[in-house]
């Protein structure tokens, strides 16, 4: 996909697919607004990429926030074209009955209530020149137990009905919504869940390597990837749709006996259920 002149806001820019989507945007001639909480990284990411790039610290749980992050790129760079709703946390540990209340509330309102408030905004200011795309992240949690902790979960599952019910609405507007889902990436947020370290990012490939069986992990940059086709004009007749980037992991599981050749697992499992004679 090649651009001229396109404006994004990326939510989550500081690291990991934030980051790296929005240094491939620019890499391609936007001008993107990189929004986070993290102010440091921030404009270290803002001075890596130049004037193509107007740093924003911004807290998507807040709605002026994100509302200031649409209105920037219409004021400085003169429309918005992209909205990038990927800012998240995997939030809330623990079984259900011991769940902390506040905690459950506090991912919901950056997972789901910071894309839905990025949807308002960017329709806010997309309508006007029917024009547009918004894609969020979601995860394979969404779809499968087991995956992230309850509150994660349920979030990325909302941000799915989310994406389908605005791209319905917005589809007559010119507007179209999609959503990303990776799989386990290496970006400093899994290093963070994996090795407690946001830093260690060559244990955290060695983790995920292993459980693609030697083969390379998914990098922040096929999400990247994947995000600049459906802002490009080659997706222009998808909405509503999920793209998974995942290198099957939603498909077989790394750990499956079906993955490592046991294909007569399925007959194992269900001997191991019936009930004795």
């Amino acid at each position: 996909m090649t651009a001229s002149g396109d404006v994004a806001v990326v939510t989550g820019a500081a690291s990991g697919i934030g980051a790296a989507t929005a240094r491939l945007l620019v890499g391609r001639g936007w001008r993107v607004v990189l929004a986070d909480v993290q102010a440091d990284p921030l404009v270290e990411l803002a001075r890596e990429l130049g004037p193509a790039a107007l740093p924003l610290r911004v807290d998507v749980a807040h709605e002026a926030d994100v509302a200031a992050a649409a209105d920037q790129a219409v004021s400085v760079f003169g429309r918005l074209d992209l909205m990038f709703a990927n800012a998240g946390v995997f939030g809330a540990y623990g079984p259900i009955h011991t769940a902390d209340l506040a905690a459950v509330d506090a991912t919901w309102a950056i997972d789901l209530r910071g894309v839905f408030l990025s949807m308002k905004h960017a329709a806010r200011v997309m309508r006007p020149r029917q024009h547009g795309v918004i894609v969020v992240t979601t995860s394979p949690a969404a779809v499968a137990g087991g995956v992230g902790n309850h509150a994660y979960s349920a979030a990325k599952a909302g941000v799915l009905g989310l994406m389908r019910s605005v791209a319905g609405e917005l589809r007559p507007h010119g507007i179209r919504v999609n959503a990303v889902m990776p799989g386990p990436t290496a970006t400093p947020m899994n290093a963070d869940l994996a090795v407690g370290d946001v830093t260690a990012m060559d244990r955290t490939i060695e983790l995920l390597q292993a459980r693609t069986d030697g083969k390379r992990p998914i990098f922040a940059e096929d999400i990247a990837e994947a995000v600049a086709f459906l802002a490009g004009p080659a997706a222009e007749m998808i909405t509503a749709h999920t793209l998974v980037v995942d290198g099957g992991f939603t498909a077989i599981p790394g750990d499956s006996r079906w993955a490592r050749g046991d294909h007569e697992a399925g007959g194992a499992i269900f001997e191991a259920g019936r009930r004795a004679p």
